[in-house]
């Protein structure tokens, strides 16, 4: 069975791959909405939306990149419970960091640009280099214990 991705999954395709399946795997993967079968019509519909998502992507690009200037030296601050050695009990993420760059800076940015290769678990202040193509900066966490 042929079938064109609609999302990516692990170790067998990536967002609008086609690729040839076992039957009973391609029937499995339309029914739990991961993929469709490669009719002409899907194709061509995929293919159509392929450009329009490159276009987006591009445009977000773009408007990141003018912004990445404003972006370096920002700082940001997360606050949450800590112990009396400056462990916080639960960590803090990346979708927690873009959350609050959104709501402070206004800056919604992808997650890929953002590097945080483990969640920030002590108080203190943190670097974050934010990449976007060749380009770099970096952000500033601030983690400070509720009170």
């Amino acid at each position: 069975m042929r079938i064109i991705f609609l999302k990516d999954v692990p170790r067998i395709g990536r967002k609008y791959e086609m690729k040839e399946v076992a039957d009973g795997y391609g029937r499995h993967l339309v029914m739990q909405k991961l993929a469709e079968p490669a009719t002409e019509g899907a194709v061509a519909r995929i293919e159509k939306k392929m450009t329009t998502d490159a276009a987006m992507k591009k445009v977000h690009t773009e408007l990141l990149m003018k912004n990445l200037a404003a972006l370096e030296g920002t700082t940001i601050t997360l606050r949450g419970k800590a112990n009396e050695k400056g462990h916080l009990f639960a960590s803090i993420h990346k979708d927690e960091v873009l959350a609050e760059l959104k709501r402070s800076a206004h800056l919604d940015m992808h997650p890929d640009y953002v590097i945080l290769d483990r969640p920030l678990k002590e108080i203190g202040t943190y670097e974050i280099p934010v990449i976007i193509e060749k380009n770099r900066a970096s952000l500033r966490v601030i983690i400070e214990t509720e009170k």
